[in-house]
């Protein structure tokens, strides 16, 4: 398992009966997680100290409860390595906002920390002058965006959603990266993908997190088991002959670690050659010792 377990300023405390206890900074959050179908006891003392909780509704959705939670507050993560601002901390913009979310997954770290150390890795190689493109599409708040950037690559961002992509440079700019070589852009990722191949576009990083259901900024559908084989074997077109990481993520359930490395062996290593790794991706859950599963990850290398 690919387990983010290098963070300080947040931790998940507990689970059970469908939700999970969160330490985000200064604040506790209780949320809901479809993982969570045990029921234990309650063992941390935060249970009675909750800063926010977020309710699901049996009609779908649901609303927060707040209890003593600002509308905004920032938390850092420590990247493994120092970044091309001298610096390698990134800083996360964070808000509670609609079906449950507060701006960034934190179990992706462990992706964050594996894009920026084969960027910077292969940027020693090849010299720091040397141009390492990179594409992170349904990029969201731009996670993946900054630590890339961190690392000296040339970033090419796009996400359908225009409030996601200002709050992905909100984050961007916390963690000093405003003048970095980062393009950002609202677009559909299959059409976008496409009008790419069309140029002759290419890539050396490719990094994407498809949502189980989605829509364009034009109100073009995305769903995942329709689309998710004919994007890998699209976006395979764009990645360079000198490429360095090809990695997707994705939290949709019935969609396994094998059943991803089987997708991408009959696309990208069909055409690129390679090796690909897949494995759930997991949080440590500090009062039991467990780890909470959080969605697969495969990662494809040449």
């Amino acid at each position: 398992m690919y387990l983010a377990d290098r963070w300080k300023d947040y931790q998940v405390l507990d689970c059970t009966d469908g939700e999970k206890l969160e330490r985000w900074g200064r604040y506790i959050l209780l949320r809901p997680d479809p993982q969570v179908i045990w029921s234990t006891k309650h063992i941390s003392k935060e249970w009675k100290k909750l800063n926010g909780h977020y309710h699901r509704s049996n009609k779908g959705g649901g609303e927060w409860e707040f209890f003593d939670l600002p509308e905004e507050w920032q938390i850092k993560y420590e990247l493994p390595g120092e970044g091309i601002t001298g610096s390698n901390l990134l800083t996360f913009n964070l808000k509670p906002f609609s079906f449950k979310h507060t701006g960034i997954f934190p179990e992706q770290a462990v992706n964050w920390d594996y894009i920026f150390t084969s960027i910077k890795n292969e940027k020693e190689k090849r010299g720091q002058d040397a141009e390492i493109k990179a594409l992170n599409m349904f990029a969201y708040t731009g996670g993946a965006t900054v630590a890339a950037a961190m690392a000296g690559a040339k970033v090419t961002h796009v996400d359908a959603s225009k409030g996601m992509t200002g709050w992905a440079k909100e984050n961007a700019r916390s963690s000093g990266l405003e003048n970095a070589p980062i393009r950002w852009l609202i677009d559909d990722c299959v059409k976008f993908v496409e009008r790419e191949i069309r140029r002759g576009n290419k890539y050396q990083v490719i990094i994407m997190d498809p949502p189980s259901y989605g829509r364009g900024p034009k109100g073009e559908m995305w769903k995942m088991d329709d689309g998710i084989f004919n994007l890998i074997k699209l976006t395979s077109q764009i990645l360079a002959d000198d490429a360095i990481l090809f990695l997707i993520n994705m939290y949709t359930t019935g969609l396994s670690p094998a059943v991803l490395n089987y997708m991408i062996s009959s696309t990208v290593i069909a055409e690129h050659g390679g090796r690909v790794e897949s494995s759930d991706v997991g949080l440590p859950v500090r009062d039991t010792g467990l780890i909470l599963p959080c969605g697969s990850t495969a990662r494809w290398t040449k």
